[in-house]
């Protein structure tokens, strides 16, 4: 269909005129100001046809970067590696090369195995040794033990472990049970420092009935010092089949229980002695 512009009598030599601007690389704003043509309409059918000169074209900032992901995908570049060295989105990799050849795998499922394995040992190690340095760094802080911190820590170590009386049941008797060597070296270096005489204490192993009763024995006794002839009957665990156990192994060694003999007294003491801290910590809270 004829537009009405195309009647006018003048639109050939209007468009005769704005086609030499435009081969002249001139843009719509200067043709109009130079034909006096205002009406856009009018003046887009006069240059119709004509390319706009290249220096109007507004630069596609994405060009350089399209052209870089082709050029990496050719070279077998995941995406992955082609948006951490050009730092474009994923999704605009996806079109500038999608369809491009999907390149050929760099590694056998059998390598790439391997690398991951090899990537998780690395983690493993720098988990492995930042936890050390954690460690290293509490340990100085302790620093000097003091008689007065050992005594406290005992006493709170005592009642988070010890047996306790109970007001329907009095038993007034010091009984000590863990399967941390840690914790029973602290609790008999707390107890040399209480003046108790280790004549006193008593050892029984609580242990489950598939492990090596012996083994423990030993275990037990060169950790606290004596000769493991001196230890009760052991106190044996019934083996539930229907459950696994996990505490197996050479380092399996049960719990040793640690009785302190006639110490009715000295359990009383103890009570009391946490009941202080308990009435110091609330006076903290309030």
């Amino acid at each position: 269909m004829t537009h009405p512009h195309d009647k006018h009598p003048d639109f050939q030599a209007l468009r005769d005129q704005a086609i030499t601007l435009r081969r002249q690389g001139h843009s719509l704003r200067q043709i109009r100001d130079e034909l006096k043509i205002f009406n856009n309409d009018l003046l887009n059918r006069l240059v119709k046809g004509e390319p706009p000169p290249q220096w109007t074209q507004r630069p596609n900032a994405k060009d350089d970067l399209k052209a870089k992901a082709r050029e990496l995908r050719l070279k077998g570049w995941t995406y992955d590696q082609i948006q951490l060295e050009l730092g474009c989105s994923r999704s605009s990799i996806s079109l500038w090369v999608r369809d491009l050849p999907r390149p050929e795998p760099r590694y056998t499922p059998e390598e790439r195995k391997a690398l991951m394995q090899e990537g998780l040992a690395r983690l493993r190690t720098a988990q492995n040794e930042e936890r050390e340095q954690t460690r290293l760094g509490a340990l100085r802080e302790v620093g000097e033990l003091t008689s007065r911190e050992l005594f406290m820590v005992g006493i709170a170590l005592y009642w988070a472990e010890g047996s306790k009386s109970k007001p329907y049941d009095r038993r007034e008797r010091v009984v000590f049970v863990n399967s941390d060597p840690g914790v029973i070296e602290t609790y008999l270096a707390w107890l040399d420092l209480l003046d108790v005489d280790r004549d006193r204490l008593r050892y029984r192993v609580l242990i489950h009935e598939s492990a090596d009763v012996e083994a423990a024995h030993r275990h037990w006794a060169g950790l606290a010092g004596v000769d493991p002839s001196v230890f009760d009957r052991p106190t044996l665990k019934k083996h539930n089949p229907r459950t696994v156990r996990k505490n197996t192994g050479d380092d399996y060694h049960g719990c040793l229980v640690i009785t302190v003999m006639r110490s009715a007294h000295l359990y009383n003491r103890i009570e009391g002695w946490w009941q202080g801290i308990v009435a110091q910590a609330q006076d903290r809270l309030r």
